[in-house]
């Protein structure tokens, strides 16, 4: 199994319970084709760079996930039929690039654990 990082740009105009269910069903389709959820993040509302369909910002949600090849291109072919999806991008994580998030998915442990005492 390869390991995989995908971001996704939704439309700002869902409100908070959309964006998290445009969320679990893109998790949800990684599931039920086997794949493995390392890490999942949202980080909310943000300025995007550039216009892109007229709107300049974006909910951005980020998944790690392990899985098969052709898994990819199945949830690119759903990024490009859901119409909240503005912009994508999923890529194959090198050994490096595992290694560097594992430290910044236990530096974000941390941090929290720090707050909630």
């Amino acid at each position: 199994m390869n390991h995989y990082e995908t971001v996704f740009i939704l439309t700002p105009v869902l409100s908070d319970v959309q964006m998290k269910e445009a969320v679990d069903k893109f998790k949800g389709l990684l599931e039920q084709e086997g794949a493995e959820i390392v890490n999942e993040e949202e980080w909310g509302l943000r300025k995007l760079a550039y216009p892109i369909q007229k709107k300049s910002t974006g909910f951005y949600a980020l998944l790690q996930f392990k899985g098969e090849p052709s898994l990819v291109e199945k949830l690119e072919l759903q990024y490009r039929r859901d119409e909240r999806v503005i912009r994508f991008l999923t890529f194959h994580m090198d050994k490096f690039a595992v290694e560097y998030a594992e430290k910044r998915k236990s530096l974000k442990s941390s941090k929290k654990e720090g707050k909630e005492k």
